[in-house]
């Protein structure tokens, strides 16, 4: 095997290593100057974590030679083959890098003009003389453009870099957001570049000072903002094929094995190789088995280049090769079920981050949630459970008190408000859960929509909203029921009069939530909804079973108990495994079900967009990388997707078109995943109200940030 000096440093350690392709060799890039890429040329990155786990990406810049990309790839093979075959390998083109890759530049990408012949300057140079145009609020590009006012437009920033001097001019269209970005490009120009040894300066349209008017002749009137490019509709997004490749007859072929998804994750041999295929969205994946002969894992990249120019795809298209087990989320979400080793079903979860690494779940434990807040938001428990709870039903438009001696029994049919009150650092905090039956009319979900706001506008807009579908209950709200379960009836209603006749033989599923909240939900009477992990409880006209699996708990069967005594009756217990005739006759005859015991521990990170209408179109991208606190823009509504529930974050300064447009962004983002995730709960929060559940999602939350304007404090390191 053919190995290159400079892997012998390859991924020792956590963190990037950038190395630029030059006279066909690598040559490694020095820490200062990450970030920046010359459009002439081709680099190789490598990305270790400290599981270790291997990222591997070739980056073409727009200039850059057939020679260069393809010994690019010849290096990024080698290296793959050095460190095992276990990395996941990216291929990257200017201005269409992927999120994982613009993740590694928190403060931006900088695309400087010219090639290799431009050689690296190790000596700090005060001699530079360009411009950088700087785009998009998420991930930031700062390009090289031609040094005149031909180049600038309102509705941007721009760096006029002089060497010494570096000037920040902001379009008078510009908004702020954009403006913190550009300043921290600015900043790392001055630190890194420079290594301190420039002054920055910040300027506004129309207020231009003596160097710049010097280094860029007299000002003519400015452009007007240009709109971004159109981006794909989302819709399209989440569209892709699956193929089978194979060389058995020692040319390539590609086979459909799937046209649309989602797919199946059984769709997938390990004795093979596939392409997924997105390219609507500019993605193609290619998934290596850990089977499939040797030859054919090692032409996987050239695979995807070879179906690329097959299906006359740009060649921008980002290709992603993944070996089994090395999935990464954006692949994993085209599969409807798909479960990492060692899974079984029950709810996914998501995992806070350590730097990328693995981190164990916290395990639960209520007399340290005001302390933990990441254990709060991984068990979405804002407290205990024990505040004031007031419960409403939705009739004839209106809401109507709960009889409290009913607490803790849902149907179907209806729509519930459920307003919940407690103290947090002496404050007064609410939270409205609106609970929404399967079975329940359009009108009614209009009205529970509608009384809700009503409810958040009579006590001043600071309670926290959260929209709970009918079996995806947060673990909060199935806590508020003081140690009894949370009863939930497929259909019928609580209402006198209305209500409609419950089925014959009814089954009943328990099962305790991580934060030790118990639910018991009514499901279809029959034999494959049968779990071993929980207990269930049986009615028939003329019989009461309590079914107890193996990994049932005895909260669990505690939990039974309540259920037995709200549908009256004795019962007898049944252990799975000793089950009798007449028990299987009920459920119709026995059929397979779920018996493994160790339940799901997906790893899912959680995921932070932004919804913003600053083009004219609302329009949804993500943040790139791990997301911090300051990556919520104060002028957008922003959605934090942490697997089992969706929160919607409104900054201060969003507007109306945003405000209004989100939750139904929201809910079109949970309904076309491509994962089939319905239904799932959505939080919406205003700036500056957080619940715990919100925060701990975030490293190091500060309470003040926002007491200052963000642009000032960073003026005040200009």
């Amino acid at each position: 095997m053919v190995s290159h000096k400079e892997f012998e440093v390859a991924g020792k350690m956590p963190g990037l290593q950038v190395w630029r392709i030059e006279n066909m060799d690598l040559k490694l890039v020095p820490k200062a100057l990450h970030g920046s890429f010359y459009t002439g040329d081709a680099y190789l990155l490598l990305f270790t974590t400290a599981a270790p786990s291997y990222n591997i990406h070739m980056w073409m810049g727009d200039e850059c030679s057939q020679d260069e990309s393809g010994a690019a790839a010849i290096f990024a093979t080698q290296l793959d083959d050095y460190l095992g075959g276990g990395p996941v390998q990216y291929r990257e083109a200017q201005n269409y890098e992927s999120n994982t890759f613009l993740g590694y530049f928190k403060c931006g990408i900088k695309y400087k003009k010219g090639g290799v012949s431009s050689g690296f300057h190790h000596v700090v140079s005060l001699d530079v003389k360009r411009l950088l145009h700087i785009k998009g609020r998420r991930s930031i590009r700062a390009t090289e453009v031609e040094m005149s006012w031909q180049s600038f437009n309102k509705g941007d920033c721009f760096i006029i870099d002089l060497g010494k001097d570096i000037y920040q001019w902001c379009g008078s269209e510009c908004n702020r957001f954009e403006r913190l970005k550009a300043a921290h490009i600015a900043i790392d120009i001055r630190d890194n570049e420079r290594s301190g040894r420039a002054k920055t300066h910040m300027v506004e349209e129309g207020s231009e000072p003596e160097a710049v008017i010097k280094a860029l002749g007299p000002k003519p009137d400015i452009a007007p903002s240009t709109p971004d490019d159109d981006k794909v509709e989302s819709q399209n997004k989440k569209k892709g094929a699956l193929y089978m490749i194979s060389d058995a007859s020692g040319s390539m072929t590609v086979s459909t094995v799937a046209p649309c998804s989602p797919f199946k994750q059984a769709m997938l041999s390990p004795e093979e190789c596939y392409i997924l295929d997105n390219g609507v969205d500019n993605n193609i994946f290619v998934w290596k088995g850990p089977k499939a002969n040797k030859s054919e894992r090692k032409a996987a990249m050239n695979a995807g280049q070879q179906f690329i120019r097959d299906k006359q795809y740009s060649p921008k298209t980002q290709i992603q090769v993944l070996p089994a087990g090395g999935e990464t989320t954006l692949f994993k979400q085209f599969f409807w079920d798909w479960k990492d080793k060692d899974e079984t079903t029950g709810p996914s979860k998501a995992y806070t981050i350590g730097r990328i690494a693995r981190i164990e779940q916290i395990p639960f434990d209520p007399s340290i949630l005001h302390t933990n807040l990441a254990m709060a938001a991984q068990h979405c428990m804002v407290d205990d459970g024990s505040g004031k709870v007031q419960i409403f039903r939705v009739e004839d438009g209106a809401r109507v008190p709960v009889d409290p001696a009913t607490y803790g029994q849902f149907y179907g049919g209806d729509c519930y408000l459920i307003l919940y009150s407690y103290k947090q650092g002496g404050r007064e905090k609410h939270i409205i859960y609106t609970w929404q039956g399967l079975k329940c009319t359009q009108d009614e979900l209009a009205a529970s929509a509608f009384l809700t706001v009503q409810l958040d506008d009579s006590m001043g807009g600071s309670p926290v909203q959260v929209r709970v579908t009918q079996g995806q209950e947060p673990g909060h709200l199935m806590s508020l029921f003081k140690g009894k379960p949370m009863i939930i009836h497929s259909g019928g209603t609580s209402r006198k009069g209305g209500q409609s006749k419950a089925a014959s033989t009814r089954l009943f599923h328990i099962r305790q939530s991580s934060c030790r909240a118990t639910r018991a939900v009514e499901v279809e009477a029959t034999a494959s909804n049968l779990n071993s992990n929980d207990a269930f409880v049986l009615k028939t006209p003329n019989s009461l079973f309590v079914w107890k699996g193996v990994g049932a708990s005895d909260e669990e069967i505690d939990a039974a108990k309540h259920v037995v005594g709200f549908l009256g009756g004795s019962p007898s217990q049944v252990s799975e495994g000793k089950e009798p005739t007449d028990f299987w006759s009920a459920l119709g005859g026995k059929k397979e079900y779920q018996t493994s015991t160790s339940l799901q521990n997906m790893i899912k990170p959680p995921r932070l967009f932004g919804c913003s209408n600053k083009t004219g179109r609302l329009i949804v991208e993500e943040v790139p990388g791990d997301f911090t606190q300051s990556d919520l823009a104060t002028d957008d509504v922003m959605i934090l997707d942490t697997w089992e529930q969706l929160f919607l974050w409104v900054g201060k300064e969003a507007n109306e078109v945003e405000k209004k447009g989100a939750p139904k962004i929201a809910k079109d983002y949970v309904d076309s995943d491509p994962a089939g995730r319905k239904g799932l709960p959505i939080t919406t929060i205003k700036q500056g109200e957080e619940p715990p559940t919100f925060i701990g999602w975030f490293q190091a939350w500060d309470t003040h940030m926002w007491d200052t304007d963000p642009l000032e404090r960073i003026r005040a390191r200009f």
